[in-house]
């Protein structure tokens, strides 16, 4: 099985999530409970991500859901945007900038102060225009061994034309990756 080589600070955007097996980034509700029972692939992954990122940009459905004072990571410490068209009703916290601007000027705005290093998307919506636009550089899924069938999917695109994607560091990048799980009784 390729596993991928350690995340470095290039500054590209990268949109990461952990996903469960049926596509799904969080819960209803953005219940991220479900991560509770999974572990890291490798040792030191979190680590390395609190390393190579220098900014974080996320959405508004899922700062509202995020508890008061949680940052990603459990205690990285960059600075973190997020894209809303109501910043004014907002939650404000310490770290945290809203933006009410294009996703191409919160990139903009986001790689300026990731200092050289990743700015990491935490959206699904943003993820997706992004995409569409052209504007993500890698996409990064940790796939967790569990099916929610219910909440946040990382892509929706009902009616659009597929999004075809390379494999990073495989020999052949558009080769399928082979997952097996058995459920749990």
């Amino acid at each position: 099985m390729i596993d991928t080589t350690p995340q470095t600070a290039d500054g590209k955007v990268l949109w990461h999530f952990s996903m469960s097996l049926d596509g799904f980034v969080a819960g209803p509700n953005h219940s991220m409970s479900w991560l509770s029972r999974t572990t890291s692939s490798r040792p030191g992954l979190v680590e390395e991500y609190m390393s190579t990122t220098g900014a974080v940009l996320g959405g508004r459905s899922g700062w509202d859901a995020t508890p008061e004072g949680v940052r990603p990571y459990n205690d990285w410490q960059g600075p973190i945007f997020i894209l809303t068209h109501h910043p004014e009703d907002a939650r404000k916290e310490e770290g945290v900038t809203l933006l009410n601007c294009d996703v191409a000027e919160a990139v903009r705005i986001g790689l300026e102060a990731a200092g050289g290093k990743n700015l990491e998307v935490f959206s699904p919506t943003i993820g997706a225009q992004l995409l569409e636009r052209g504007l993500i550089d890698e996409i990064d899924l940790h796939i967790s061994p569990v099916l929610l069938g219910d909440g946040v999917r990382l892509f929706h695109n009902p009616g659009g034309q597929p999004v075809h994607l390379n494999l990073v560091g495989a020999d052949e990048p558009t080769v399928e990756i082979n997952v097996r799980y058995r459920p749990l009784s």
